[in-house]
């Protein structure tokens, strides 16, 4: 609620209890001082007539007694200063608010987020935010980007989110958290801002370039956020998946249970399989909980559904059962010697590179720009420098750009030039991800998705364990399921969600079936996309 919206409730509240407490007096002064029994109806009336000026005096010629008269006198007083002098402070700025063709410019909470500004990472954020019930404010100054997001329901004020009025304005004092989610040095003037008008609340920051992290913290950030050197390192562990038979970006969510997205390849055993005669009920405790084809999440996946080249498995289960998945997904072929192929060699590429070499496997890097390290200088958008970097050698290729038209792009032209070479891109809008699916790419991971679970982790009350998959898996109590079984909350029909676990008195519970029934106390761990995992939130509380 806006501050002069709350002046002004209390206002009329106020109004309305000092006119009662006339109507009483004023009943018991007539009874008592005049010998005259009035209805109290009639007392507030009387009161009434007085605070508003429009006529009253019809009952005068009964106060006789000073008391009396002394009482009509302090309200008449009392009713000219409300009406005439208290009321353009606190109820005339109500109207002139509703009124202004402008957007709000303040925002009045406890226990809220402020978000410094807009950008398709906020996006995800607040999308995760208001699913679980978590108040929030955007800042944004861009008149035209505060009224589309105010058309779309999102919580804003316009205003700029360096200046400490407007963090004052937006009750940054009052808040959970200021998340800083703008370019780097605007993230280190919001931080500056926000300690100096909030010091005792906490700073959460983006930083693009890992370089400028210690400056965050110099300004006073108190945790910065590095979402392109995870994703960074994801995107490596999907490539190198393609010439390793070891379990590469397996979660382990216990002791003996552990989550792993495999990508089919060509010629492997599951390579036309379908799901129901892919062998993994063999395995025991081992589940196939989710599937994309072509980059369409299915949870879970019928048993008719056929697994092919396009096709990513969720794999749950003890280690030794997701392994034997894992071969399985590999070609029967002798494990390919090519190396792995780099388009874009910024911060996301640069930590592809990195992580690939650490991971004993070669890399040639392609960039148009010519910077220390780049082996093929040239635009990847163009045959003749993908045949130069020799893509069709490569077992996999990661579109690492900045651009998501100039990836879509390059996807067709790789597709084209090598055929056979895997494709793994990072995707920089959220609605580029399908678009990358049906250009050709294998994998396709979300920098503003990374981000936005990295940041909704660390502000909920609840641990996002997989961030920078295509997948989230979290841990959250579900007050509301307990006393129920996992088939009476019938969790996966009704949200798409798999419970894969459940934490119980310092134990994980890994066989989980429909008859298992939800205590006080208990964390289930649960696995889906982002609209199950938000779906589940619903549900849960």
């Amino acid at each position: 609620m806006a501050n002069p919206a709350r002046r002004a409730g209390l206002y009329l509240l106020g109004t309305v209890a000092v006119m009662l407490v006339y109507a009483v007096l004023y009943q018991f002064g007539m009874a008592r001082l005049e010998g005259i029994d009035v209805r109290f109806i009639e007392s507030l009336h009387v009161v009434a007539e007085t605070f508003t000026t429009v006529g009253y005096g019809e009952q005068a010629e009964q106060w006789e007694s000073t008391a009396m008269l002394a009482l009509m006198i302090a309200m008449q007083f009392t009713g000219v200063a409300l009406i005439f002098l208290t009321l353009p402070a606190f109820v005339l700025p109500l109207f002139a608010e509703a009124l202004a063709s402008g957007p709000p410019r303040s925002y009045d909470d406890t226990g809220h987020v402020v978000i410094c500004s807009f950008s398709p990472t906020v996006d995800t954020l607040v999308t995760e935010l208001g699913a679980r019930g978590k108040s929030y404010v955007v800042v944004e100054s861009h008149p035209d980007t505060v009224e589309s997001l105010q058309a779309d329901g999102v919580s804003v004020v316009q205003g700029d989110p360096e200046d400490g009025d407007t963090l004052a304005a937006v009750s940054a004092a009052d808040a959970d958290a200021v998340v800083a989610a703008a370019g780097d040095e605007t993230n280190a003037s919001v931080i500056l801002a926000a300690q100096h008008v909030a010091p005792e609340t906490r700073v959460l920051s983006l930083v693009e370039d890992e370089t400028h992290a210690d400056y965050h913290r110099y300004a006073g950030a108190d945790e910065v956020i590095q979402p392109r050197n995870v994703l960074g390192g994801s995107l490596a562990g999907k490539a190198s998946a393609a010439v390793s038979t070891e379990l590469d970006g397996a979660v382990e969510i216990a002791a003996d249970l552990e989550i792993s997205e495999l990508l089919i390849q060509r010629g492997s055993p599951l390579d036309g399989a379908t799901i129901g005669d892919c062998g993994v009920h063999e395995l025991t405790g081992t589940n196939i909980v989710g599937a994309w084809f072509s980059g369409e999440f299915v949870s879970p996946p019928g048993p008719d559904r056929i697994i092919d080249e396009h096709t990513v498995l969720l794999v749950v289960g003890p280690e030794d059962g997701v392994e034997t998945m894992k071969r399985r997904s590999l070609s029967q072929d002798d494990l390919p010697q090519g190396d792995i192929t780099v388009a874009g060699y910024g911060v996301v590429g640069s930590a592809v590179a990195e992580a690939v070499t650490a991971a004993g496997l070669s890399v040639t890097i392609v960039d148009i720009e010519d910077l220390p390290g780049v082996d093929v200088v040239g635009d990847v958008t163009d045959p003749m420098t993908l045949e130069e970097a020799e893509v069709a050698s490569s077992e996999a290729i990661v579109l690492a750009l900045s651009d998501d038209t100039t990836a879509l792009f390059a996807a067709l032209v790789a597709k084209q030039v090598a055929p056979e070479t895997g494709i793994i891109a990072r995707a920089n809008e959220g609605d580029s991800t399908p678009k990358l699916y049906r250009a050709g790419a294998k994998y396709v991971l979300s920098l503003p998705t990374v981000s936005g679970r990295m940041l909704a982790s660390k502000l909920l009350d609840e641990e996002v364990i997989t961030p920078e998959t295509q997948v989230e898996v979290v841990r959250r109590a579900a007050p509301a399921l307990v006393g129920r079984t996992i088939g009476q909350a019938d969790v996966r029909a009704r949200t798409g969600c798999t419970v894969i676990a459940v934490e119980r008195d310092g134990r994980t519970l890994t066989d989980v079936d429909a008859d298992l029934r939800v205590r006080d106390g208990d964390t289930l761990v649960v696995a889906g996309d982002d609209d199950a995992i938000d779906a589940f939130a619903a549900l849960a509380t």
